[in-house]
């Protein structure tokens, strides 16, 4: 199935591509998305026997997809209320960090703000015609995907260390090599540096996408890296028509 929600870097086209590269069902018990974002693997890969996790550190994110899971027709409700305008997304980010809003209030504002924002960005109205009631609806099959998925909101390096295991499969799609600042919260050269150490030293199997660049190549140099080649998201006559990036394996 499809994510529910545009987002920032999300893996929709490259999804079938990132699952090709999974181990076989029987080599894992435990599968984590570290970076979750959208969910677009998540929501492409087959429900398996095996536990699933899903972690973001943007807590409006998280709280999204817990209502989504515990609460759907109560979210459902709330976004009646709510309409498509600049006036409202503007209202909506503010009410975001306004005392006395409920989980579900937070929740429909952060999912107006995502799918009325410019490419997703959460920050400036998009100036287009956007239709909720069919998406809106169908948050009940997401509802349904995310019964069995532990959904989390930790730290990479604490996820990480929490669910490590031999049989562990952790995909990662950190913010790429200079898109740092589109993200919540900090990540910075450090940390790409800090997410490698660890990686190095755990238990599980890990796969990883990333921008191509030359630091990264260097930095990961001593595990399996593939090319990938895809369309590019960027519509604009000044930006290349291909895309490239980088998956990375221990295995």
């Amino acid at each position: 199935m499809n994510s529910f929600i545009p987002w920032i870097g999300g893996k929709k086209l490259l999804r079938k591509k990132i699952i090709a590269e999974f181990p076989k069902e029987g080599e894992i018990e435990r599968y984590i998305e570290v970076f979750g974002g959208a969910g677009w693997v998540l929501f492409a890969k087959e429900a398996g026997k095996h536990m699933e996790v899903f972690n973001d550190i943007d807590s409006n994110l998280i709280n999204l997809y817990r209502c989504i899971k515990y609460h759907c027709g109560e979210l459902q409700k709330e976004l009646e209320w709510l309409c498509i305008s600049r006036e409202q997304f503007f209202d909506s980010k503010e009410q975001l960090i306004t005392r006395g809003m409920t989980d579900i209030q937070r929740a429909a504002r952060y999912f107006l703000i995502i799918k009325i924002s410019f490419g997703a960005d959460r920050k400036s109205f998009g100036t287009k015609t956007t239709n909720l009631i069919n998406v809106v609806e169908d948050l009940i099959k997401v509802k349904d995907r995310l019964q069995k998925v532990v959904i989390e909101n930790h730290p990479y390096d604490k996820l990480i260390k929490t669910y490590d295991r031999e049989k562990a499969l952790f995909y990662l799609d950190p913010p790429y090599v200079g898109t740092e600042t589109y993200y919540n919260g900090n990540f910075s050269m450090e940390e790409h540096e800090n997410l490698k150490k660890i990686l190095k030293g755990i238990k599980g199997k890990f796969i990883l996408s990333y921008n191509d660049s030359e630091y990264i190549r260097e930095l990961y140099k001593d595990f399996n890296i593939l090319n990938i080649d895809r369309n590019s998201n960027l519509l604009t006559k000044s930006s290349p028509s291909r895309y490239k990036e980088l998956i990375i394996k221990n295995y």
